[in-house]
């Protein structure tokens, strides 16, 4: 039969009528392979049936198909048994009860009949992470997973998406929130009324699009650039949500594997021969033996439960409960349990794999053609050990979760880690709700028993119908197979965002995906950022407001109060105006001055905020830079704050050996290398001292001459005690050496260990002559790298690992004489090896070796000269045993193991009162984490600059300390304050560990721990940051991403600034990613490992250094740009405000335009736009000064360059400009108002007199601000001057289609060219020397330094 799902409907047995072939029915039985056809079974013999089936059964067995089949009956579905099962659904979800599907009313195949409840397009698809009846109902309790269903499931809406989503909206939430942020601001708010007010007709002036056209343009520029935004990170998060990943599916059918079919063919004929010999044979003991022959044959034989492929899908396709293929290097896309672990190089990809589109889930697809399922095979099951249960290790990096450099051991389950892999479906794993602890995880794996049938199927007992009801419980003779379950612990799991590091390969199960895993949980929301800038303005425009405000007030008391005897000429034609009620003209003179607050003020500084970003992603001094977010660009110009993470932004998490020292004697540098090698290799070079013939090294003599007292030594005992230390760093460590091939079969050693410190100073000894050839747990090979030779080789008898309170690692070992006991038989060697020499190697820190070690003269220099390099300084020490001290210390070490109290204390002590006493110090090692380029002169910049940087890391304490002198993020004479493991009983007493650092404030630095910066901020969040607030720099190690989330927010939230302090945080990791969202600027770095951090940020960088110039150049100019536009934009609504001012008193006080529609619109946009946004090119030092001198950019986080001081200059020059251009006009043509009619306060068919003013007032008025751009321009760009002589060539071409507000003809008379000029030379002239005179007596800094 071609379907897997269908099945031959046979006649249902009667368990009351015997038949005359029940031998056949036993061998039926005992055959697992389904075959295609059955005979009608019969009972001749007369026998129990059930002893003969179960009592030479060795293991459990599948349920038979065919028989299953043969024995559903489609009509009486109520009363069928709950144990009942199916092969085909053998590895879907479970009753918890039972781990079978259980054929009960509630059941959707039990609602149907016949043979339809087992055809697959008639059935309800499983889900692959499919529950418990009784698990949650939500994700927030507990949930119960079943492991790798073969079926496809529809979306699962338990559990959210696999999807990484940095966007700041959604589609519902973008235009509320867009336009809260529009107009929460104070002058979009007024110009929205305004623009409203004109729709009243009172107080309508000109045409209604005359003021709702611009403010709907403005609007409709921002809310466009923050769709553009989003949608680029929508874009981006596709990208990183479309990586491919590797999942096992399996496919129900087991049957139907490679050559089952033609086996079970074959088969049937053997069958049915043994079938008439087992019928011939008596009634004794040959038909037994004769059945378990018969099991026996065919055991082998038995088919997996499913088929096993590979298939690749979406990060954003994954599932809970799917089971993935992981490779070194590879990120983990979510939280992750360890089902199996086994050497990439003992595996071989399955033959198997069918690749599908990355970017949708993907659903195999079965062909008739028989050839595509024989070339299934199934996945390997090689294990990193010979024994599972303490095999499944895997090496993971977690310094993008939590920022360790450490890497961190993983085990699989040992109860899924011998499991095949066709076999997961009997996995259920029972795990809690999502949590943001990435230290802490509890939870449980089961392994169900293998589904098959029930003996009563075959053999009902004789029995009334009415018992059926006890038909549930398990016969007496019945084997029952309970469920086998194993606790899961963190050691078992993997976190999203973390790289598998082992050259191993492994299978994960899925347990929480999206949003519930511990990095997003970690990770604080993405929120609107704005810049300082725009709350500038927003105060300044309340100003502006004010005094627009003020004064239509007195125009309008003016008004009031005014005699007809000092009324204009023209009041006779005002009477027109006077019958209006007060807060009619006082409302129209508010529109009237609303050209005060410049409504094109934000589309000016939005469109230089693009010009900056683009300027940003054009520079090629920082290749690879992307905006992400272009609302932000002149915050980059006011930093204060700068917080760094460590790992990957600061160093590179690449460890080198820089320096050791034996004593009086230091080798650093490649010359010092090159002589420890050549000493080395005297030794192990081929056959030279300490080798002899085949022998193995061992150390003859383990007192060194001299002890350290500083006698002289020769040259030879130097060189012993660099080989001493050589032979200690070679065995005393965790490293594990692998063999790893690259894409063109080349193979290379590789290491892998906890720590990469280890891994550096093992790949030291091999640099140096000695290469850790094999590690095991029970020994460790050293070869020469001269020879290829093994030269060296020890027993491991104990390992003491290192912790973060012992600070230092041991290991007792026995040195082999000979590399094997073939080859010490073959030299005649009878001694025992049990005979070689006990050592003890122990290496840590200087500050709990010191005391260990023997006495000497030279440990606390060397390593204080060490450590002011910011080296991580290590102490080798070496204690040799003898038989009897070596069994002294095994018995009482074994004692304190066997104690049930204070066991790991009582081992401690043990290891100290024996071992760690007296050792003799063979010497000091210097290890260097790399940095990053640059980072040094980058930092010293930016400290120079006037910022303030923190370092916050989750590495360790030393780690930390060591970064921060290295990399001279605090300088050398600088002293370091250490706060750590404060005590939580008592909070009051963390006061007091801040007042040695109130005596020096300005010159001291902070190094905290995180359990002692988290009662700080439970406790004492105040006095802990006003304290903090005054240092020039602060370490927090162990720093968690919520608080490196709060120190940003505490920051802000007490800065004595006004707006708070800008705080700028750099990162590469997923925890950083909250620290970033929480800073005004975010900028990420984009790191190996993954591009969370830089996905989420404002800025992507490509490395740390890059950040001084997009600071000190880039921030430095978008901010004074946007400063100086800002202030010519007002001074551009000022000057013509005040024009109005001026025509307003000269006609009345009534409220009469004085330039209306076109004139209007025509000044903010084509007529004075392009000079004036041309200053966002301007430049007022060159980018070599700008770095040369980063004090400049100390003075732009005072903010004078937009401050009340520089606002209240402006205000005078456009006051002063205004009564000039529009009082000088009306005075040099006069007449101007004489039989102006007006009709609701609007000119109409104006005189000649009144076009000639206004023709003589706008022109002057053009070329004034056209001269005032080129007055405030420092650096002349190609740009520049093409728009302002584009204007000027614009405005004058535009006159013959200003017919209705000029007079044209006048425009041949020389009249209003000297008028023009005149007026035009009375505004600017007397700005243009003070300006000069200003210079000359208070010249900026800008200016010093560029005369310089």
């Amino acid at each position: 039969m071609n379907n897997a799902n269908g099945y031959h409907k046979s006649p249902a047995p009667d368990p009351y009528v015997d038949d005359d072939d029940d031998d056949e029915l036993d061998l039926n039985e005992l055959d697992p392979v389904a075959t295609s056809r059955r005979t009608p079974v019969s009972h001749d013999y007369g026998l129990p049936l059930r002893p003969l089936r179960y009592g030479g059964r060795r293991r459990p067995r599948e349920a038979d198909t065919e028989d299953l089949e043969a024995l559903i009956d489609g009509g009486d579905e109520a009363q069928r048994d709950p144990g009942y099962g199916e092969e085909h659904e053998g590895l879907l979800p479970a009753t918890e009860s039972t781990g079978i599907l259980s054929f009960n009313p509630g059941d959707s195949r039990t609602r149907r009949k016949g043979i339809t409840r087992f055809l697959p397009f008639t059935t309800t698809p499983a889900a692959i992470a499919s529950s418990s009846p009784d698990s949650e109902s939500s994700a927030a309790t507990t949930r119960t997973i079943h492991v790798a269903a073969p079926k496809q499931p529809l979306p699962n809406t338990k559990y959210p998406p696999n999807t990484i989503s940095n966007a700041k909206y959604t589609p519902w939430s973008f235009l509320p929130r867009t336009l809260w942020n529009e107009f929460k601001f104070f002058f979009n708010l007024y110009f929205l009324l305004v623009a409203l007010s004109q729709i009243v007709p009172a107080l309508r002036i000109g045409y209604l699009s005359t003021y709702v056209a611009p403010l709907a343009f403005v609007v409709s520029v921002t809310v466009g650039k923050e769709a553009v935004d989003d949608l680029g990170r929508r874009r981006r998060d596709r990208v990183a949500n479309g990586e491919g990943y590797r999942v096992l599916r399996l496919v129900e059918g087991g049957d139907e594997v490679g050559g089952v079919k033609r086996k079970v063919g074959r088969m049937e004929g053997r069958k049915r021969g043994k079938r008439r010999r087992v019928a011939e044979e008596a009634e004794g003991g040959g038909r037994m033996a004769e059945a378990e022959r018969e099991e026996e044959m065919v055991e082998g034989l038995e088919t997996p439960s499913a088929r096993v492929t590979e298939v690749v899908k979406a990060s954003k396709d994954l599932k809970v409960g799917d089971v993935i293929v992981l490779g070194k290097d590879e990120r983990l896309p979510a939280d992750v349990v360890i089902l199996k672990s086994f050497s990439t190089e003992q595996s071989t990809p399955p033959a198997a794999i069918e690749t599908a589109d990355v970017e949708s889930d993907t659903t195999l697809v079965e062909t008739d053609d028989p050839s595509s399922s024989t070339k299934a095979k199934p996945l390997n099951n090689d294990t990193t050990s010979d024994d599972p249960s303490a095999g499944g290790e895997a090496f993971i990096r977690t310094d993008q979760l939590d920022g360790e450099t450490d890497w961190k051991l993983r085990l699989a389950s040992p109860l899924a880690q011998t499991l095949p892999a066709s076999e997961y479906g009997r996995l259920r794993i029972t795990a809690g709700k999502p949590d943001s602890k990435v230290n802490e995880f509890a939870s449980t794996i089961e392994l169900l028993p293998k589904h098959r049938q029930h003996t009563q199927a075959y053999d009902p007992p004789i029995a009334r119908p009415s018992s059926r009801a006890s038909s549930q419980q398990p016969l007496p003779n019945l084997p029952t197979s309970d469920p086998k379950s194993s606790p899961l612990t963190i050691d078992n799991t993997a976190w999203a965002n973390t790289v598998l590091a082992s050259p191993t390969t492994i299978h994960a199960l899925i347990l929480y995906t999206g949003p519930q895993t511990r990095s997003a949980l970690s990770t604080s929301a993405s929120r609107s950022k704005t810049g300082l800038l725009e709350h500038e303005i927003n105060s300044l425009t309340k100003i502006l407001c004010a005094l627009t405000a003020t004064l239509s007030l007195v125009l309008v008391l003016l008004e009031t109060f005014a005699s007809p005897s000092t009324a204009s000429p023209a009041s006779s034609a005002d009477q027109v105006g006077k019958g209006q009620k007060w807060y009619v003209a006082f409302t129209r003179f508010l529109i009237l001055f609303s050209t005060i607050v410049p409504i094109s003020l934000r589309v000016n500084l939005d469109m230089g905020k693009s010009v900056y970003a683009f300027l940003i992603q054009r520079d090629t001094g920082i290749p690879g830079t992307v905006v992400r977010t272009s609302t932000i660009p002149e915050d980059l110009g006011r930093v204060e704050f700068l917080l760094t993470d460590k790992t990957g932004t600061l160093t590179r998490n690449e460890m080198v050996m820089r320096r050791v020292h034996v004593g009086s004697v230091g080798y650093g540098g490649a010359e010092g290398m090159q002589e420890v090698g050549e000493i080395v290799g005297q030794y192990f070079g081929g056959g030279e001292e300490g080798r002899s013939g085949e022998g193995l090294w061992t150390p003859a003599h383990v007192e060194i001459g001299g002890g350290g007292q500083g006698a002289t030594r020769t040259r030879r005992e130097i060189g012993a005690r660099v080989r001493d230390l050589v032979v200690a760093l070679a065995v005393c460590h965790n490293v594990t050496p692998t063999v790893e091939e690259d894409a063109e079969g080349r193979q290379s050693t590789a290491y892998q260990a906890s720590s990469p410190d280890e891994v550096a100073i093992v790949q030291w000894t091999e640099a140096v002559g000695l290469r850790l050839a094999h590690r095991d747990r029970t020994s460790i090979s050293l070869q020469s790298t001269r020879d290829g030779q093994v030269v060296i080789k020890v027993e491991i008898l104990h390992v003491f690992p290192f912790t973060s309170d012992s600070k230092r690692m041991g290991i007792v070992v026995r040195f082999l004489r000979h590399t094997n006991d073939r080859k010490r038989a073959a030299l005649g060697d009878d001694t025992d090896e049990e005979d070689g020499e006990i050592v003890f190697f122990q290496k840590g820190a200087d500050t709990v070796m010191a005391s260990i070690v023997a006495a000497n003269d030279w440990l606390d220099e060397e390593t204080g000269n060490m450590a002011r390099e910011g080296l991580r300084t290590l102490v080798i020490g070496r204690k040799a045993l003898s038989t009897t001290q070596y069994a002294a210390f095994g018995s009482a070490y074994t004692a304190a193991a066997l104690t049930l109290s204070n066991r790991d204390a009582g081992m401690s002590r043990v290891v100290k009162q024996h071992l760690e006493t007296n050792l003799d110090l063979l010497g000091v090692t210097g290890v260097e984490d790399k940095l990053q380029p640059n980072v040094k002169p980058s930092l010293e910049l930016l400290r120079n600059a006037g910022i303030k940087i923190w370092m916050l890391t989750g590495d360790k304490v030393e780690t930390a300390r060591c970064i921060a002198i290295s990399s001279k993020l605090v300088p050398r004479n600088q002293p370091i304050h250490t706060i750590t493991n404060l005590s939580t009983s008592n909070p009051s007493t963390a006061l007091s560990a801040l007042e040695p650092l109130h005596a020096n404030p300005t010159n001291t630095a902070l190094l905290i721990d995180g359990s002692s910066l988290a009662l700080y901020l439970t406790h004492h969040p105040t006095p802990f940051i006003l304290t903090a607030l005054t240092l020039p720099c602060l370490i927090a190690s162990r720093c968690s991403p919520s608080q490196k989330a709060a120190l940003a927010t505490l920051i802000r939230a007490h800065s004595p600034s006004s707006h708070g302090a800008r705080i700028a945080a750099i990162g590469d990791g997923g925890n950083d990613v909250s620290m970033i969202c929480a800073a005004d600027i975010g900028l990420g770095i984009e790191g190996k490992e993954g591009r969370q951090a830089s996905l989420a940020a404002d800025f992507s960088l490509t490395q740390f250094s890059h950040v001084t110039k997009l600071l000190l150049w880039h921030g430095r100019n978008s901010y004074t740009r946007s400063a100086k536009l800002a202030l010519f934009v007002m001074h551009r609504g000022l000057i013509i405000s005040v024009c109005q001012t001026v025509f307003s008193v000269a006609s009345g006080y009534e409220p009469l335009a004085l330039y209306r529609d076109w004139l209007l619109v025509g000044y903010a946009t084509v007529y004075t736009m392009f000079p004036v946004f041309s200053l966002v090119l301007d430049r007022d030092v060159d980018e070599g000064v700008a770095r040369l001198y980063p004090e400049l950019y100390r003075e732009l986080r005072l903010g004078r360059a937009l401050g009340y001081g520089g606002f209240g200059v402006w205000v005078a020059v456009s006051v002063w400009q205004g009564v000039v251009v529009q009082g000088g006009s009306e005075v040099l043509v006069p007449g101007y108002l004489r039989g102006l009619a007006t009709t609701g306060g609007e000119a109409e068919d104006a005189t000649v007199g009144f076009r000639r003013m206004v023709m003589v007032s706008y022109t002057a008025l053009i070329l004034n601000e056209i001269l005032m751009v080129c007055s405030e321009i420092t650096t002349w760009h190609p740009i520049m001057i093409c728009s302002v002589l584009g204007t000027m060539g614009l405005y004058f071409g535009s006159f013959p289609f200003l017919g209705g507000y000029f007079d044209l003809a006048y425009l041949l008379e020389l009249g209003f060219w000297w008028r023009v000029a005149a007026v035009t030379a009375a505004s600017w002239g007397p700005v243009v020397v003070g300006k000069v005179i200003r210079r000359r007596v208070r010249p900026p800094s800008a200016r010093k330094v560029r005369e310089v």
